[in-house]
């Protein structure tokens, strides 16, 4: 994997880098403009914040005024780089990094295909890293609040990880690879050799 920061998304998918569409290749069923994708995200990610805040909010009602959940929610605001750094490692090949801090956006993306397992993965280890670790161990450790609130914070922030992750496994048969073209995945079933 080379990672290669491209700077400042400048909201045109053209401009990202993209390899040759695959013969008898199908788009993802999924919102064709950001701006749709972007509310169904926040939707999604609202739900999530709810859920998982509240046993955070019953359990450790004693210490909303501590240290520990302010330092888990600034905590979980460092972690959107590393976040990318981990879909990153998941390419084997070149991958790019955007910005666009302005417009909410922080991604990696690359030309190269991927098998649905590896897609899958790809999608959900940040949010299992950041997210889901820290948060069963705050079940286990429930005096660890800072755990909790890092834990359900990065949960939430995973809805496009998890919209992805839905789509792979409803959309893309067993067998099929798929690649990111623009804004957009495709999948499609490779030539038998």
């Amino acid at each position: 994997m080379k990672l290669h920061y491209m700077g400042k998304y400048n909201m045109d998918p053209e401009s990202l880098p993209h390899g040759e569409h695959m013969s008898g290749a199908v788009p993802f069923r999924e919102p064709k403009d950001t701006k749709t994708l972007s509310l169904i995200a926040t939707g999604i990610s609202l739900v999530l914040a709810i859920f998982f805040g509240a046993p955070v909010f019953m359990r450790g009602i004693d210490y909303w005024g501590s240290p520990q959940v302010t330092l888990g929610c600034f905590a979980s605001l460092l972690v959107f780089l590393p976040h990318e750094f981990l879909h990153a490692i998941c390419f084997r090949s070149d991958v790019y990094l955007y910005t666009n801090l302005k417009q909410g956006m922080l991604f990696v993306t690359g030309p190269e295909t991927m098998s649905k397992r590896r897609f899958i993965f790809m999608s959900l280890l940040p949010n299992i890293v950041f997210g889901f670790i820290p948060y069963v161990l705050w079940l286990i450790f429930p005096d660890r609040v800072f755990l909790a609130i890092f834990g359900a914070l990065n949960i939430s922030s995973g809805a496009g990880d998890y919209i992805n992750v839905f789509n792979g496994l409803t959309q893309m048969p067993r067998g099929s690879r798929t690649y990111i073209y623009g804004m957009h995945s495709y999948w499609y079933m490779p030539e038998k050799k």
